[in-house]
């Protein structure tokens, strides 16, 4: 596992999210991404650097857990 810390990150609101407070920030990473809880941000967040987790992660959230 790589760990950058969130203060060096870009993040960005997920377009989806519009106005809701359940919603998640995500910021490029090289080779990856990392994503976080926008109403707990001093938590952490997850990194992704492998694409087919981070297709997982993305289909998994899109199913709503279905």
């Amino acid at each position: 596992m790589i760990v950058y810390p969130s203060t060096r990150l870009v993040f960005r609101k997920s377009s989806y999210s519009a106005n809701e407070s359940a919603c998640v920030e995500v910021a490029d990473l090289p080779g990856g991404v990392a994503v976080r809880d926008t109403r707990h941000r001093d938590l952490g967040h997850l990194t992704f650097t492998d694409h087919g987790e981070w297709r997982a992660f993305l289909a998994a959230a899109r199913s709503n857990g279905r």
